[in-house]
This record gives C-alpha cells, structure tokens and sequence, in this order.
C-alpha cells in the first residue's frame, strides 16, 4: 500500500521538518525515504548539515516506516510513534541533498502489527536508518528506539 499521501500530511508540517525542509519522497511495504536539501542556516563549521540536522533527518525517516505498515483504513488512528532513545554514527560530511532510508525489519512489523490492528495497545521497537548524498555514499547511520502506542478514544 502507498502510504506517501498520509505519511507526508501527517510529518512535513511538523516545525522541526519544515525547518530543516524534510520532505517525505515515499513511504510503503514498511519503507520509507525522507529527503533534504542542506540548508544554510543548519551547517556546521566544514559547511556540511550539522549534527542536530542530521538526528533530525535520521528521526524522520521512522514514522513514515511505521505509517506504511498500515494495512486497512482507520489502523493509524490514535496511534503515535515516540521515540526513546537513539544511537548514530557520523560517517562523512553531510552536503547537498540528503536521503534518508528507514526500512522496518520482520520483528518490528509482527510488534506493530499488534498495535495497529488493535490487538495489543503499545510496541517498542528499533527503527534503523541511513543517510546519503548525493553521490550515493554513506554519511551518517542511526537508530531510534521507538514506543509505538494507541491513545485510547475518550
């Protein structure tokens, strides 16, 4: 299922993406691909992405993961994807446009298949991403741990 549509109304109006101007390119089959073009005002001192534009690339590209696990309508309804801790390795100087990839591996699809389909109300699993240029080499890699849970309805 294509879940870019959703994926990208519900993350690009977000204010730390439209201020690093993250944009979502796809989401769908529990992948997704988020992007930006470096911008001036979030380099560092060599002039690549600073550290915390980075983070924030990397953060991106797990909720659009998890959106495009959605199997039927309704499943992502009070659903909220938080994330708990992270880890990331700096590779390269980040420059130019940057891709970032999220793909959910079998054992985070089984836990969020519980939660999306109501079966269980909250999962916590890794969402593992890489970031790249536009030359296609590895800049930086990271992942969030996320606790993935349904608000109950009121």
């Amino acid at each position: 299922m294509d879940a870019t549509a959703p994926a990208r109304s519900l993350l690009e109006p977000v204010p730390a993406h439209r201020t690093a101007g993250i944009q979502v390119l796809r989401a769908g089959d529990c992948a997704a691909e988020v992007a930006l073009d470096t911008p001036y005002g979030l380099t560092n001192v060599i002039g690549s992405l600073h550290a915390s534009g980075l983070i924030a690339l990397l953060d991106a590209a797990g909720p659009p993961a998890v959106i495009a696990a959605v199997e039927a309508p309704g499943e992502l309804e009070g659903v909220v994807p938080l994330g708990a801790a992270a880890t990331v390795e700096f590779l390269a100087p980040a420059r130019g446009r940057l891709v970032a990839s999220c793909t959910l591996d079998g054992s985070a699809r089984r836990a969020l298949r519980g939660v999306l389909c109501g079966d269980g109300d909250r999962a916590r699993r890794a969402t593992v991403a890489g970031i790249r240029d536009a030359t296609g080499a590895v800049a930086c890699r990271g992942g969030f741990d996320r606790s993935v849970r349904r608000i109950p309805r009121a």
